[in-house]
């Protein structure tokens, strides 16, 4: 797991207190990433520590809303999070699996899409999610037809 100091220092910078459930949280992130909540609780389980689901909802609130993590909304699904680590990346989601990977910015600056119409809006973020099917899901699409 992550250092913990490390993460100490990135909460209270943020304007946070480092709380247990926060650390716990970040270090759970800083190991797998595009978790729900649900597999969140899993995953600091799996360390021999615990968090309640709410108190999870909570700290990642407060975390996003700090910016050191990311929420990532699909439609139909749970929200995912995964750390704010200031880069400018999109999602790749498998409609087979669900599986969600990590896409660079062909541009490379924020936002990289400039709106037809910002509504007076400052513009900082635009989200671009592709969809497809992911090499393991056509494998499995491919093994069924030639069966």
């Amino acid at each position: 797991m992550g250092e913990v100091n490390d993460w100490a220092t990135r909460i209270r910078g943020a304007g946070l207190r480092a709380t247990n459930p926060r650390l716990i949280v970040l270090e759970a992130l800083a190991q797998r990433s595009h978790v729900s909540v649900e597999e969140l609780v899993d995953i600091v389980k799996s360390y021999g520590k615990s968090v309640s689901l709410q108190s999870a909802y909570n700290v990642l609130t407060d975390l996003c809303h700090a910016g050191l993590v990311r929420s990532i909304e699909l439609p139909h699904q749970p929200a995912r999070y995964e750390l704010d680590n200031g880069d400018n990346h999109h999602h790749a989601v498998c409609s087979s699996c669900a599986k969600i990977y990590d896409v660079s910015c062909a541009v490379g600056y924020t936002p990289c899409l400039t709106p037809a119409e910002d509504h007076g809006m400052q513009i900082k973020i635009a989200d671009v999610f592709y969809r497809g099917v992911c090499v393991n899901c056509q494998e499995c699409e491919l093994d069924e037809v030639t069966s």
